[in-house]
């Protein structure tokens, strides 16, 4: 490791701590919606699969949200919005599907229908697809929603109850995928699944390169480190306008009850010492965001947020938008 990690590390030590203010502190500000002549991403989700405040959870970071939740902390999930089509699609089915839909039918040219054109999944991670269960006979119904999964992720949907349900009651049609291979969803916008290295106990796992009109983005909210993977971030970053990536957790100080080994995610100081050499219009690419509870970086005050902006780097909030 380089001396800026070690650099970076000190000083975490010196900032962290799990007391994070609501992102509905007056300092909070959110980009404004884009026109509806717009292709573009919206963030609909930024946190961890297990949300803010998490299950059991009795740190600072939690206590107060359990009796005031924040309206902002969502499971990680993003919106498009195609205007040659009018037609949306949604990144990840997240336990909190219902407000993140209910958001996406907004964005833009308002939709006629309540339901998302299509749902694109990366892994079998509850925060990433437990969401479809919502659209099920006990709740929404739906009828035929088009769902983007790879081979290992869409045979677990069609063998393993309740989702198996939801294939055999027509609530979704499954679209399979390929590593690599681009899907059209119109003339100018297309989606190409990556698949990264993470644990892969039901199936594979893929981030996606969203290519529009003019501006490309690249989305892999889970990842091992990134040494693991058999591309270079660093490569893949400077081919793109927009980088979320993976910052589950911003030092590995976090959590003091599990082993840091057992989920190796790359925290955001080691991503921000790898990204350093990066020119600064490749690192205001990065967009960190899937924050656990725990992470700092939530708190958009916080002397951590304020570290990873003056490196240059971005953190995703919620209602963020990115015209493509």
């Amino acid at each position: 490791m380089d001396k800026s990690f070690f650099a970076l590390i000190l000083l975490s030590a010196l900032l962290f701590g799990c007391d994070s203010k609501s992102s509905n502190d007056e300092s909070f500000t959110i980009s404004p919606m884009v026109s509806p002549n717009a292709t573009a991403i919206v963030v609909l989700g930024t946190i961890q699969d297990g949300g803010s405040p998490h299950i059991g959870c009795d740190k600072e970071c939690c206590k107060s949200l359990f009796d005031n939740p924040d309206k902002d902390r969502q499971v990680v999930s993003l919106g498009l919005y195609d205007v040659e089509t009018k037609k949306k699609y949604l990144f990840e089915a997240t336990p909190d599907i219902s407000r993140q839909v209910k958001a996406l039918k907004n964005f833009g040219e308002e939709s006629e229908g309540e339901m998302p054109d299509g749902v694109f999944l990366t892994h079998a991670h509850i925060g990433h697809y437990a969401g479809l269960l919502y659209l099920g006979k006990e709740a929404r119904d739906a009828k035929g929603i088009s769902v983007f999964a790879m081979p290992k992720m869409k045979e677990f949907l069609q063998t393993n109850g309740p989702w198996s349900q939801l294939v055999s009651n027509a609530n979704i049609e499954l679209i399979p995928l390929e590593n690599g291979s681009p899907i059209a969803l119109s003339k100018e916008l297309k989606v190409t699944p990556l698949q990264v290295p993470h644990r892969d106990e039901y199936s594979e796992t893929v981030g996606y390169k969203i290519e529009g009109p003019t501006k490309t983005a690249l989305f892999i909210p889970d990842i091992d480190k990134w040494e693991k993977w058999e591309r270079d971030i660093l490569e893949e970053i400077k081919t793109v306008d927009y980088a979320f990536v993976d910052a589950t957790f911003f030092s590995g100080q976090e959590l003091n009850n599990r082993d840091m080994a057992e989920i190796p995610h790359p925290f955001i100081l080691e991503s921000m010492a790898k990204f350093d050499g990066l020119s600064s219009a490749d690192k205001a690419k990065v967009i960190f965001i899937h924050f656990n509870h725990t992470n700092p970086v939530i708190d958009p005050t916080s002397a951590e947020s304020k570290l990873v902006l003056s490196k240059g780097f971005r953190i995703a909030r919620i209602k963020d938008v990115f015209e493509l």
